[in-house]
């Protein structure tokens, strides 16, 4: 299956009558709740101009979900919130999943998992997760990011570097922002690991190259959506989320 061929199945996997109750669309994290909740990282960029704002609730989930092939950035975050408020809500990989109980916060549970398979091994990272510099010692370490820091990478490197990876950690807002196809493509000689409260519990992923699932389950409803509503960025992961890893079969 091609990458490309995962916004079909993401419209697909969301055809449903079910309506929206509330969309949150805070600082951080972008918040849908319906049959289940469904989150999606926030746009960069603030806006005064969002013209359906007032409209959402009570939405078909299935006439919402495709704003995700929106070039519109908060359309499409509103659309992959939706389509992960009814996919997550019922896929089966979440149990199949591991729960992680990490001694380090957020995101970077993730790295801490995955750290005896990656040590030593080229590593990229697509976006600098806070707290990430820590492992640089442990991995060879190169960060993909579309607003560079002097550490990193800008992210149009990634046609030379994802190639010569071993590992690559990719985030699920690159769905949303239309960079996936390509950069799963490029990523196939190496582990591919698609992460992020973003991440829809697909099977199917596996059949387009990924190799590992970390995505989250909701621990907490209430706090979760009084968290993002607050403006929580990684605060979710202590109030209201949990991250789990799961190896797909390709």
């Amino acid at each position: 299956m091609h990458p490309r061929e995962i916004y079909n199945l993401l419209l697909d996997s969301a055809s449903t009558d079910t309506v929206v109750k509330e969309i949150i669309i805070g600082l951080t994290w972008t918040y849908c709740s319906s049959e289940g909740i469904g989150l999606c990282m926030s746009p960069g960029q603030p806006t005064r101009t969002l013209p359906w704002s007032g409209t959402l609730v009570n939405q078909k989930i299935k006439d919402l979900a495709p704003w995700l092939k929106s070039w519109d950035s908060y359309q499409a975050t509103i659309g992959m919130a939706a389509i992960n408020a009814v996919i997550n809500a019922s896929s089966s990989l979440i149990a199949a999943s591991a729960p992680l109980y990490p001694k380090v916060s957020g995101n970077l549970a993730v790295f801490e998992h995955f750290l005896p398979l990656i040590r030593g091994k080229k590593v990229v990272v697509i976006g600098r997760y806070p707290g990430l510099s820590q492992y640089e010692q442990e991995i060879d370490l190169k960060v993909l990011e579309r607003q560079p820091s002097s550490q990193d990478l800008p992210d149009t490197a990634c046609e030379y570097i994802l190639p010569e990876a071993d590992w690559v950690f990719l985030t699920a807002t690159s769905i949303v922002n239309k960079t996936f196809p390509r950069l799963v493509e490029l990523s196939q000689n190496a582990k591919l690991v698609l992460m992020g409260p973003t991440v829809p519990w697909l099977p199917e992923l596996g059949e387009m190259g990924i190799d590992y699932l970390a995505g989250v389950t909701v621990t907490h409803q209430e706090l979760l959506r009084q968290t993002i509503a607050e403006g929580g960025g990684t605060r979710i992961f202590e109030t209201g989320v949990q991250y789990r890893v799961l190896e797909l079969a390709s």
